[in-house]
Formats: structure tokens, sequence, C-alpha cells
């Protein structure tokens, strides 16, 4: 590849400085503030009027904040999805009782990992309790459920949640008449 298409292919140091400087909302006054600069120095080179060296831009990145690392390997070409609607979450099912639905289509890379879950009557995750490194947090927006964390039990209605240390063995189960909603979070992804 010579230099010409790897050039308009990838935006040099200005472009890129501009990008995440509006991905993450800031003004360049806002970022020249933050990072201890002038505003011009920021416009100069965001015009690539300016190539700045490798401490100016550390110091200018520590404004966003932002590695240098960061800065020089994410991917401006492929945003990450941000939106989803309900036809995009990933179907996680167990079996025809229990229905775990998963934000976003990868968790490579990922710190959290979020579900919309589904608990119909007689559902059970099983005697067998779960366990796994992180932590996870719920809440209950539909029906009711009986969690068990460790030796604590408790039925939970709309409105009340959850949140402990995964590695506690820990069931979920709806011994109850109607269908149960929870939307949980957990990191890291156990799935």
């Amino acid at each position: 590849m010579d230099y010409e298409t790897h050039h308009e292919a990838e935006p040099g140091v200005g472009g890129r400085l501009k990008r995440m400087r509006q991905v993450f909302g800031l003004t360049q006054r806002e970022l020249a503030r933050r990072a201890g600069v002038t505003n011009g120095a920021i416009s100069l080179i965001e015009q690539g009027r300016v190539s700045p060296s490798i401490s100016s831009l550390k110091k200018i990145l520590d404004g966003i904040p932002m590695s240098l690392a960061e800065f020089f390997t994410i991917d401006l070409a492929a945003p990450e999805d941000v939106f989803f609607s309900a036809g995009d979450l990933t179907e996680i099912a167990f079996e025809d009782r229990i229905s775990f639905r998963m934000v976003g289509r990868r968790l490579k890379d990922r710190a959290l990992q979020m579900l919309h879950e589904s608990y119909r009557p007689g559902a059970d995750t099983g005697e067998a309790m779960l366990r796994h490194d992180g932590e996870e947090a719920g809440i209950v927006v539909r029906g009711r459920i009986v969690v068990t964390v460790g030796d604590q039990e408790r039925a939970l209605g709309a409105g009340d949640a959850y949140y402990f240390r995964s590695r506690i063995p820990h069931r979920f189960r709806n011994p109850f008449d109607e269908i149960c909603e929870v939307i949980s979070a957990n990191t890291p992804p156990s799935f």
C-alpha cells in the first residue's frame, strides 16, 4: 500500500484528534482548557498545520482523558454499535422457560454484559447453583422471582433489585403464575 492510499484511508494526527474530541463531546476551547494549552494549538493540530510532539499530544490527550495507545489504535472507520432495537438483542436461551437477551452482538474486549431476562412460570436455573467471577446486579421490571445467593433467599417483585459477588453460589427461579422480567448486568461478562 502506498503512502497516499494509506493517508486517505486513515486520518492523520489532526483528523484523529478532531474525531476523538467530537466523540467525547468536547469543543476545541474545552479540550484546550482541560489540557492546559491554547485553543489555537488545538486548532492548528486539527487542521494539520502543526504536528505535535509526543509529549504535547500526551498532554492534550490527558484532557480527554485517553492514552496514546488508545488514540492510535481505536478504529475510526468502524464505529461500535451504540443503539440496539429490541430485535437486535442476541438470544442466549438455556431452556424454553428462560430467555436471556444480551445487549450487543459480541463480548470480546467488553467489561460489562447487560441482559433482558425472562423467566416463565416454573423456570429455574437449577439446583446446581451458578457461580462465576465478577459481580452482578439486576432490577425486576415485571412479575416476581425468587433469588438465592449463598444462604440468603428472597422473593423479589417489580422494582426490587439485587447486587452480589458472582463467586457466591446463586440461583433464580419463578415458582409464580406470571412471567418475570429482569434487567441485569454482570461484569466481567459470564456467557
